[in-house]
């Protein structure tokens, strides 16, 4: 699979800054974990990528999100492993996380975006976190952010301890700071339709 190319299926695909930063950070995190655990680095984080591709051409049919994406993936010449992995980070569909892949892809999105609501929080942003002050986040009440603690701390079915994880996260978006450009940040935004928080 070509990045670029998939990059511009991305930018034809969905429209929202805020989303694409969440795909970008999210490819970044599952990229750390590829080499961290041993697996193919272009698989997972291409993955990551590519996992809420269709997220705007579902808006108004939000449990069906990742499904229509399952499918663009394999368009762009996904593996069934990745497109398995697209389909079931949507919990709305019940498809149990079996592989690896599945269990990374669903914790490194949360991860995406508990970072990036840290950084809210941070007068120097991205760059001014540390592995404390995001897991102080996680006690501090952060408004409908439950559900991704819980998903981020499933980390360890995939043999991370939380901690472990959240440094990985946390190296890896802030190495590609410039091109997430977290200057201007969001509001945090809950989870919709049982995925992994669609904006």
């Amino acid at each position: 699979m070509d990045r670029e190319e998939i990059l511009e299926s991305v930018r034809a695909n969905v429209e929202d800054k805020d989303a694409r930063r969440h795909m970008l950070a999210t490819e970044a995190i599952m990229r750390a974990l590829a080499r961290k655990l041993g697996r193919d680095e272009d698989e997972w984080g291409l993955t990551g990528l590519l996992h809420d591709i269709d997220v705007e051409l579902v808006e108004d049919d939000p449990e069906s999100h990742s499904k229509l994406g399952a499918d663009i993936a394999r368009e762009l010449g996904a593996t069934a492993a990745m497109s398995r992995a697209i389909l079931c980070h949507n919990e709305a569909h019940g498809i149990p996380r079996r592989k690896r892949l599945d269990k990374a892809l669903f914790c490194a999105a949360a991860l995406s975006r508990l970072i990036t609501a840290a950084a809210v929080a941070c007068p120097d942003r991205l760059e001014g976190l540390t592995v404390q002050s995001v897991e102080e986040r996680f006690h501090e009440g952060l408004s409908d952010a439950g559900a991704y603690i819980e998903r981020t701390a499933e980390c360890r079915q995939i043999g991370l301890k939380l901690d472990e994880f959240v440094g990985l996260g946390l190296k890896a978006m802030k190495g590609i700071a410039a091109e997430l450009d977290l200057q201007v940040i969001p509001a945090f935004e809950s989870p919709q339709g049982g995925s992994e928080g669609s904006p």
